[in-house]
């Protein structure tokens, strides 16, 4: 496994961290500047993956479901498909590096790695705006292990 694929990995996991932090009944926590609860935050990236992965290389969506407004989100929901999303993603990345390119994607496969993350640490950010706006901030010691990245 290639560096950049463990590092898109590790990624994964901070958000299952995260996600592992928080009570099931703190998924419907908002922001007071409105927005995506909390739950819907995560499922955004799931879904942010498998629009990539419609687009660049189809055969991967086998087994993964798109979480619409009618499904009922919960934690162990998030977590399968969060690990289904983001082993198909490492399969692309690594079809990517191989021919140098992801289709629909400028400039290459680190920058595709980069932006990936990039959106992901956002919601990261904006899920936890919306848990202490709500009471619910994650202990000190999640807030550290979020950038525990070479434990994860």
């Amino acid at each position: 496994m290639t560096e950049l694929i463990d590092t898109w990995l590790i990624n994964n996991r901070i958000n299952l961290y995260l996600l592992d932090a928080i009570d099931e009944s703190h998924l419907n926590d908002i922001s007071a500047s409105k927005g995506r609860k909390v739950g819907d935050q995560f499922a955004h990236l799931h879904n942010v993956r498998m629009m990539w992965l419609k687009a660049s290389f189809p055969e991967l969506l086998e087994g993964l479901n798109k979480l619409d407004k009618e499904t009922i989100i919960t934690k162990s929901i998030l977590e399968l498909e969060l690990n289904k999303s983001a082993e198909a993603i490492a399969k692309l990345l690594e079809k990517g590096i191989a021919e140098g390119k992801i289709k629909g994607f400028k400039p290459h496969p680190t920058a595709f790695l980069g932006y990936l993350i990039s959106h992901e640490s956002h919601h990261r950010g904006q899920i936890m705006l919306a848990l202490k706006q709500s009471g619910h901030a994650v202990d000190q010691k999640t807030q550290f292990g979020l950038w525990e990245w070479g434990t994860r």
